[in-house]
């Protein structure tokens, strides 16, 4: 069995997949684009790689998409669905690790944590002034394991916790963020959701709010997100994901006081890694059996 990575990031989940599976797993090289190197690929284990309809139709031996994470935005379902290629996915698996991230994001962003780093270096004590989290309402987009984890620690902080699905209307939506002094986003991608937190979203945090994102990059708005941080109606952004990854380290966004940005790093433990690691090679062995696939969402 030929089994394919296309991703260009989380290396050691990898070598956790080959382990848990007892085979092989190739890593798409560089240069190489994923439908080259899925042409004769048994099962492809997309990460970040874009599996779009022409590297399905391009993959003669192709049995089985399977993400090795939980989302599955960059996967055209339609085209794997008309092919009858399945699509399967790796849910609840990183669901406390991304908890962990955004509420280290948002410490972060709250005590500034990129002026403090500069204060280090400029020998001056007791700067910057942050601020505190305790008494504060924080506005929780998506009410899946990660954000109701966070609404547990940020409760324990002494916060206002309030909670709107991605599903629920825009009124819904701006209800539940008017006032709020932070707000983290736990939905995922999809055409609904995109740019779902926008200049309207944004106008009606408290001003100064704290914004936090650990789910996908084209949730927020950038332009209107930048725009807020320039105004002041956001005091600070925390990022462990960006609009396109791998991001350009030129991007004027990475260096600035009021961005805290980590490297897409929020599935990224080892207990995570292993969880995604054991669907990953159970669903392999499946496939191998012919028996039904496990999280299959085509």
């Amino acid at each position: 069995m030929r089994v394919v990575f296309c991703g260009t990031g989380w290396f050691p989940i990898v070598e956790a997949i080959e382990e848990a599976a007892g085979i092989a797993v190739e890593i798409r090289a560089p240069g190489v684009t994923v439908a080259e190197a899925i042409e004769d690929a048994d099962v492809v284990l997309p990460s970040n790689g874009r599996i779009d309809r022409a590297a399905l139709e391009g993959a003669r031996r192709l049995r089985l998409v399977q993400q090795p994470a939980a989302g599955y935005d960059a996967i055209d379902l339609e085209a794997a669905e008309a092919l009858g290629v399945p699509v399967c996915n790796a849910p609840g698996a990183n669901g406390d690790a991304l908890a962990e991230v955004a509420v280290l994001l948002l410490l972060s962003v709250a005590r500034k944590t990129p002026r403090a780093r500069r204060s280090v270096r400029e020998v001056r004590i007791g700067e910057p002034v942050g601020v505190e989290l305790h008494g504060k309402t924080l506005t929780l987009i998506g009410a899946g394991r990660s954000g109701s984890r966070v609404a547990s620690v940020a409760k324990a902080f002494g916060m206002t916790v309030r909670t709107v699905r991605s599903t629920n209307t825009r009124e819904e939506l701006l209800e539940a963020l008017a006032g709020a002094h932070a707000v983290s986003v736990h939905c995922p991608l999809t055409d609904r959701t995109r740019n779902l937190v926008d200049a309207e979203a944004i106008a009606r945090l408290r001003p100064g709010a704290l914004l936090v994102n650990a789910a996908r990059g084209p949730i927020v708005d950038r332009d209107a997100m930048v725009a807020a941080l320039d105004d002041g109606q956001l005091g600070g952004v925390g990022l462990d994901v960006l609009w396109k990854e791998p991001w350009d380290p030129a991007d004027p966004l990475l260096s600035r006081d009021d961005v805290v940005v980590l490297p897409h790093v929020g599935g990224s433990t080892q207990e995570a890694f292993d969880r995604v690691a054991s669907i990953v090679a159970d669903n392999l062995g499946r496939l191998e059996r012919q028996e039904p696939l496990a999280h299959r969402i085509i």
